[in-house]
């Protein structure tokens, strides 16, 4: 049976370079690979009806899995895609909403991905999804000037 994975995290950052790292392709392949993977993004249009192909390799092994992404809302506050992966043993389409809110420090940001396959470990999905978090926090958190 599938599952849904619930994840919330305060970013010291602007709601909107929050948004702007989950609509830009060079942001999400930097930010969304969880520790040990490559990302390359194949295809990229950040609007409704639009989306996304990108590919995970494996940096140990050299093993990718690629996926794709349907964008269905795309507003300042609120992302929400459907997901599919290629491989025919991870079927099913899990849908991924991202709620950004300011707040006094930054951005209240909540992730719900549900129908996650149950080939996927639910452990496996928080533990790489807090490695990515992590990985958006560097980014967006950081401010270089000029």
């Amino acid at each position: 049976m599938p599952h849904t994975i619930r994840l919330h995290r305060v970013f010291a950052a602007p709601p909107e370079k929050l948004f702007r790292a989950f609509t830009d392709a060079d942001a999400l392949a930097r930010w969304l690979p969880p520790d040990g993977f490559t990302a390359h993004v194949d295809a990229f249009d950040a609007r409704v009806g639009g989306g996304y192909r990108m590919r995970f390799t494996n940096f140990t092994t050299g093993g990718s899995h690629g996926f794709s992404a349907e964008f269905r809302e795309l507003s300042p506050g609120r992302i929400v895609h459907a997901d599919r992966f290629d491989d025919p043993g991870l079927p099913g389409e899990m849908v991924v909403t991202v709620t950004l809110a300011s707040v006094s420090v930054g951005t209240e940001t909540t992730i719900v991905q549900e129908g996650v396959p149950e080939a996927i470990p639910r452990e496996a999905c928080h533990l790489g999804w807090q490695q990515s978090l992590a990985h958006l926090a560097r980014l967006v958190e950081t401010d270089i000037p000029g």
